[in-house]
């Protein structure tokens, strides 16, 4: 048995393949026939798509302040109005 890590091992006794039982059932080897290269696929062209919101150079949405929203970005709460 051989360590992948470790060129210097060596193989150990009685982990050897074992013979086959009867020779006449053994696996023939069968060679594939050669084949040649093959073809490059085509690659598909990249493009830039168009986002929704403007971006700045980072390509984060551009900061727009709104009133609704706090610095944080959660939604500012109205006071209560008085029932009459």
């Amino acid at each position: 048995m051989r360590d992948k890590k470790d060129n210097a091992t060596f193989d150990l006794p009685g982990f050897e393949p074992a013979a086959p039982l009867d020779p006449a059932l053994a696996p023939t080897l069968v060679t594939e026939p050669k084949r040649g290269p093959r073809p490059r696929r085509a690659t598909l062209k990249q493009e830039q798509l168009q986002l929704l919101e403007e971006t700045d150079t980072t390509g984060l949405p551009v900061w727009r302040r709104d009133d609704n929203l706090d610095l944080t970005g959660l939604p500012v709460w109205a006071p209560a109005t008085p029932e009459a």
